[in-house]
């Protein structure tokens, strides 16, 4: 592949990244926290990937964008059925959480679907990765690894680099 092709496929990569991220901004401020009911965030949002109950009566939407875009969001309804939270989740603030010994139903909760699932059979090990982009436009993937019986050995981060020739 010519550098001249892989330029213009990393610029297509960016540019779709932005159009999905510009889209979602508008979708987010097109609603209210205490204001907007499920409906609202589903008809912005479509249906969600999962919904996750909440021990107050309330429940999360999880929306993934990966692998195609850097975001995912968990969107609270509280049990008035008004939006009570919008957050997004694919952050280094929530990735520090990520701890040895939790589960994959813990970690699957707190970010959300991986864009892609890898496992070694002779580790005995299995890799969720998740794109994100560290501010301003830098492509970043974070790491979580898992043994083979679903608990966290470590996690990682690194830049993802355009691929080669």
């Amino acid at each position: 592949m010519s550098l001249v092709t892989r330029l213009v496929a990393a610029a297509a990569a960016v540019f779709g990244l932005l159009a999905v991220a510009a889209c979602d901004q508008q979708k987010i401020k097109e609603l209210e926290e205490g204001l907007s009911t499920e409906a609202d965030v589903r008809a912005r949002f479509g249906e969600p990937e999962r919904v996750w109950p909440e021990p107050d009566g309330s429940h999360t939407l999880e929306y993934n964008r990966q692998p195609a875009g850097a975001r995912n969001y968990m969107i609270t309804i509280g049990a008035d059925g008004k939006m009570s939270a919008l957050r997004q989740v694919l952050a280094p603030h929530n990735f520090e959480k990520i701890q040895p010994g939790m589960n994959e139903e813990q970690v699957r909760r707190m970010l959300g679907k991986p864009a892609k699932v890898m496992s070694y059979q002779l580790k005995q090990e299995t890799d969720w990765d998740w794109n994100y982009v560290d501010p301003p436009t830098r492509n970043m993937e974070f790491t979580v690894t898992f043994d083979f019986s679903g608990r966290v050995l470590r996690t990682g981060s690194r830049e993802k680099l355009p691929d080669g020739p």
